[in-house]
């Protein structure tokens, strides 16, 4: 599938290391594959949404190999500073609810810390004392237990569904509910369905907007994160939290690529996610997602780890093994750096492996506006130095080029 010294995950751009520096800067590093290939992602170029741990997780695919682009594409809004927030806490102070519904654990614990600069977090935390806790997943429940609270109850599978099965099943009609809100209401988000069922159901909701977020404000870097997408220079996109799926959506649309965004991850840029939830807006849409079974950093990196290869575009080109990624070709086993116009080429021709492609539409392919398919035959001419075999692109006269692929070849004779 189409899918210098070390910069940080978070720095503009692709962050790039050589294999020997990812070596040095991380001894003992376990990120290799069942082979024994030490960086089993190079070659590879991930995208990474996350704000929050972006740099923590850039460095565990970096040390695998992988080049990143990183684009946040949330920003949080301090809550010390949130008077909706500081609102609702006095209100739930002074009239606790039944039933406190917490979902991020940090958000609980970022509104207990509000909470303690505004001098009421002894209030906030008696009032929650007397109403019944549940919590969305572990890290939810985690920071209930670590404020002196205990939550009543907690699903296995970290999903905000089995929560609201379990609220409608015992039955909320006259209850007062709070609900801890984890982003913006949009139109991509699964829990403002999530209340208005609650109220559906007869419940007094009371919205807590803890950890609330905006479309980060460099745009720019989203905006070349989404360009990647749709010319699938990217061979993965991440995401850790729905918030950072719902914002690239929010700006897509803003920009009127959503349709092309989506198609491109549903054909050949795979959505990777930490976690189910994560992963709710992107199947709303029909975007196939990925996503392990342990909801970590660590296990998403090394699910990316053994998937990417295995979903490789692989070829046998002219009797050599050659795998084409986002912005680079693996061949006999060496990464070759190409140009946007080479790399651009090779995708192309590898659009049907073997097919003849025209001059004209090869040309209609590459960077500029020219008319004169001679800028086929010099972009051809340097891709095939750049291969280091010229009879990997075939001529085929008076029709164009084909990618010299062995048809007889099965891969399983590997």
């Amino acid at each position: 599938m189409s899918t210098g010294p070390t910069t940080s995950a978070s720095t503009p751009g692709r962050a790039r290391t050589t294999p020997a520096q990812r070596v040095a800067a991380e001894p003992g590093d376990d990120g290799s594959d069942p082979d024994g290939a030490s960086l089993p992602l190079t070659g590879f170029t991930i995208g990474i949404t996350a704000a929050r741990r972006s740099e923590e997780f850039g460095a565990l695919l970096n040390r695998r190999g992988a080049d990143v682009l990183s684009a946040p594409t949330i920003m949080i809004v301090p809550l010390a500073d949130d008077s909706a927030l500081a609102e609702v806490t006095e209100e739930i102070i002074a009239d606790p609810p039944d039933l406190m519904v917490a979902t991020t654990g940090i958000g609980f614990r970022g509104w207990v810390e509000a909470a303690e600069g505004w001098g009421n977090a002894e209030g906030l935390l008696a009032a929650l004392g007397r109403s019944r806790l549940i919590a969305r997943g572990p890290k939810a429940k985690g920071a209930i237990r670590a404020a002196g609270l205990t939550e009543e109850w907690s699903p296995d599978s970290e999903s905000s569904s089995e929560v609201l099965d379990k609220l409608l099943d015992e039955g909320v009609d006259g209850l007062r509910v709070a609900v801890q809100l984890h982003g913006a209401t949009t139109e991509w988000e699964p829990l403002p369905d999530f209340c208005d069922v609650l109220r559906a159901a007869g419940a007094e909701v009371l919205p807590v907007p803890v950890y609330r977020w905006q479309v980060h404000p460099d745009v720019a870097r989203i905006d070349k994160l989404i360009a990647a997408v749709i010319r699938s220079d990217l061979d993965a996109i991440t995401f850790t939290s729905a918030p950072a799926v719902a914002a690239l959506f929010t700006r897509a649309k803003e920009l009127g690529k959503m349709a092309a965004l989506t198609h491109a991850m549903r054909t050949s840029v795979p959505a990777f996610c930490v976690g189910s939830v994560t992963a709710g807006p992107l199947e709303a849409q029909q975007v196939p997602t990925i996503y392990p079974h342990r909801y970590r950093l660590g296990a998403l990196a090394r699910l990316i780890t053994e998937e990417l290869p295995r979903r490789s575009h692989r070829l046998r080109v002219h009797g050599h093994d050659t795998a084409i990624r986002g912005q680079s070709v693996m061949v006999d086993g060496n990464l070759l750096e190409l140009s946007a116009t080479s790399m651009t080429l090779l995708k192309t021709l590898a659009v049907t492996p073997g097919r003849v492609v025209s001059r004209t539409d090869l040309l209609a392919g590459l960077p500029g506006d020219s008319s004169d398919t001679h800028a086929v035959e010099v972009a051809v001419a340097r891709l095939r130095a750049a291969l280091g075999d010229s009879k990997m692109i075939q001529t085929v006269v008076k029709r164009g080029y084909r990618l010299a692929v062995d048809l007889e070849y099965d891969g399983e004779d590997e």
